[in-house]
This record gives structure tokens, C-alpha cells and sequence, in this order.
């Protein structure tokens, strides 16, 4: 909702030095704002950005140089949080869904739906499932026979909840989640790889919300379990049976092979990758890219692969920026040793020449 300087101002608690009837857009990231947009300016490191900004005003802190730009300014104490004030009121949060069933969509006369459920178009629920209180079914949702669906809940676009999993209370997913897919288990017999069937569900806990097109497979036995409170990113795996624990971070694209547990407010950075059937111990953290391939401590940050402890990861890598220069002087010294070899051999030479 556009609004002037001086009205933005009100909102975010901040002092105008400008023109206060400039009217405001939107809000975006310093980098590629817009003419109409106001973007914000946090700490020295986004100073240098200022004068290339294509923004219109700018929302900065108390300590921030005014004469270092032309811009209009919102000054304010806590510029973070009153910069999310401004976004919010430029771009607000859309209505809440209506309660209703779309025409188009799908229910088993089987299904038990929540009071004040919303279930958009062309989504399918199958017999016996159950959807709880207010949840809201985003168009093209699919759930499978007799899965349960918690109070509260909002899946986005085109996701999948399969046969028998489990949503805990409050649960976000995004565009595009598969909840139960099969496991990923083969045998190979005489050259041939037959499927195990993956007879297990998937249990969700309360509070999570799990990023687009990441998928959390049904366990082979039993069940895969997504920790209350835990937060995944986009496009992470989640093999059969791994069991991640309450309030742990997921970040994208890193993967966890079977059977492994992750304790509580575990973190496993970007691209991460565990082996199966391992521990990684409470509020322990997986670097960016690790290989993990042994159980870790409670606690411990490990880095590298294969992954290992953070202070001797570093060590690694200070030598490893070496190893050009390493490399440089073991040539040296070899031809050095090459040199004294020859003249060694020279000297053997002449005194066996001697009478």
C-alpha cells in the first residue's frame, strides 16, 4: 500500500530529512531497488552501495552520515525492525483464506474436515484422511488415505502428503513438499535391483515449516520424524527413517541418507551430505559442503570431507593455501639434492681415480 515519507515515518517510529510528500512504493534490498522503492541501509558494509542505489529514499540508522547521499532518509533507532514496519505496510500480508470447499477440488465422503477448513482448487483428499481446525489446503494439494493434517496448518501449492504420514499443529509447507515418498531401498541380486517396499510413514511435529520442493521420505519400517519446531529450506532430503530433532535447521540442498539421527538444534549447513545409520549429537553444526561419514558429538562443528573438527579443518586449510608454495620449495629442494648428489658422485669419481 504506496504511502508518503512522512506517513512511513509514523509507522516505523523514525525522523524524516527530506522531502516528507515523496510518496514510497514499495520497499526492496539496496542492490536492486527501484525508483519508488525505499530501501534500507543496516551497517558500514552497505554504505559503499549507496551511491549506486536506484532507490528513492532510504531507511538508515542514528549513525548514518546524511551528507553522504542526496536521498531522502527515514532516520531510525532500530532500523531493522522498523524497516520491517515499512515492508509490512507497503506489502501486506494477503487476506486470510475463506473457510469453503472449492467446487473443483476433490473430498472422500470418508475425510473428517476441521470448523473453518479451506480447501482450494483442485485439491484431492482421499478416504480417511483428516484435516484439522482452520487449516488451509492451497490449490492442487494432495492428501493420501487416512493421513491427518493438524489444526492450523498451510500447505502451498502442488504439495503431497502421502498415505498414513502425519502433520503435527501449525505446520508450513511449501510449494511443491512431498511428504512419504517412497524410500529409496534396493536389493541387487544377480545384477537386478528389486525395491523393498517402504511400508512406514512420516511423522511431523508441531511448528515446522519445511521449505519448496524439499522431500521428507515414508521410512521402510516404523517412521521418518521431523522434529516440533524444526525449520528445513528449500530442496533438502530427507532419507527414510532419519530422525531429526525438535528445533534443528535444515539448509538447502543438503542432504541426510537413512537411519540417521540428528539430535535437538542440530544445524546442517548448505549442500551438507550424511552418510546413513549415524548420530549427530544435540546442537551440533555441519558446515557448508561437509561430508559426514562418523557420528558427532554433542556440541561439535565439524567442516570438510570428510568432516571433521572445525579448529582441525582450519589447520588443513591454512596448509592447504600453502601447498603452492610448498610445492615451489620441494622442487628447490630437490634439485638442490640432485646438484650435491652429482657432485657427490663427482668426488667418488676422482678419488677412485687416484692412485
Amino acid at each position: 500500500m504506496p504511502a508518503t515519507l512522512a506517513q512511513l515515518g509514523q509507522i516505523a517510529d523514525a525522523t524524516v530529512r527530506g522531502n516528507p510528500e515523496l510518496r514510497i512504493s514499495g520497499a526492496a534490498g539496496i542492490r536492486n531497488a527501484r525508483e519508488g522503492e525505499i530501501a534500507l541501509v543496516v551497517d558500514a558494509s552497505y554504505v559503499p552501495l549507496v551511491p549506486r542505489t536506484a532507490a528513492s529514499a532510504l531507511l538508515v540508522a542514528t549513525d548514518f552520515d546524511p551528507a553522504s547521499t542526496q536521498l531522502p532518509l527515514l532516520v531510525a533507532e532500530e532500523p531493522a525492525e522498523a524497516f520491517d514496519r515499512v515492508a509490512a505496510h507497503l506489502h501486506p500480508d494477503p487476506p486470510p483464506a475463506e473457510p469453503g470447499i472449492h467446487e473443483t477440488a476433490v473430498v472422500a465422503p470418508d475425510a473428517l474436515l476441521g470448523a473453518e477448513v479451506a480447501i482450494h482448487a483442485h485439491c484431492v483428499v482421499e478416504s480417511g484422511a483428516r484435516v484439522g481446525a482452520h487449516t488451509v489446503l492451497r490449490p492442487g494439494v494432495f492428501v493420501g488415505r487416512d493421513a491427518v493434517i493438524g489444526e492450523y496448518c498451510l500447505l502451498h501449492p502442488h504439495v503431497a502428503v502421502l498415505d498414513r504420514c502425519t502433520l503435527g499443529d501449525r505446520v508450513v509447507l511449501h510449494a511443491g513438499v512431498v511428504i512419504g515418498a517412497d524410500g529409496y531401498g534396493y536389493e541387487t541380486r544377480d545384477g537386478v535391483h528389486y525395491k523393498i517396499p517402504q511400508r512406514g510413514i512420516v511423522e511431523v511435529g508441531d511448528d515446522v515449516e519445511i521449505g519448496a520442493n524439499t522431500t521428507v521420505d515414508r521410512a521402510r519400517y516404523g517412521r521418518t520424524v521431523v522434529g516440533s519446531g524444526t525449520k528445513i529450506d528449500d530442496l533438502v532430503m530427507v532419507a527414510h527413517n532419519v530422525v531429526v530433532g525438535d528445533h534443528s535447521l535444515l539448509i538447502a540442498q543438503c542432504g541426510i541418507a537413512g537411519s540417521t539421527a540428528l539430535g535437538h538444534h542440530v544445524t546442517v549447513a548448505a549442500q551438507a551430505g550424511i552418510v546413513g545409520h549415524i548420530e549427530i549429537g544435540d546442537q551440533a553444526i555441519v558446515g557448508a559442503q561437509a561430508g559426514v561419514v562418523r557420528d558427532v558429538p554433542p556440541g561439535q562443528i565439524v567442516l570438510g570431507s570428510p568432516a571433521q573438527d572445525l579448529a582441525r579443518e582450519r589447520r588443513a586449510l591454512v596448509v592447504h593455501q600453502r601447498l603452492p608454495d610448498l610445492a615451489k620449495r620441494v622442487r628447490a629442494l630437490a634439485t638442490a639434492v640432485e646438484q650435491l648428489q652429482q657432485r657427490i658422485n663427482h668426488l667418488e669419481c676422482g678419488a677412485e681415480d687416484r692412485p
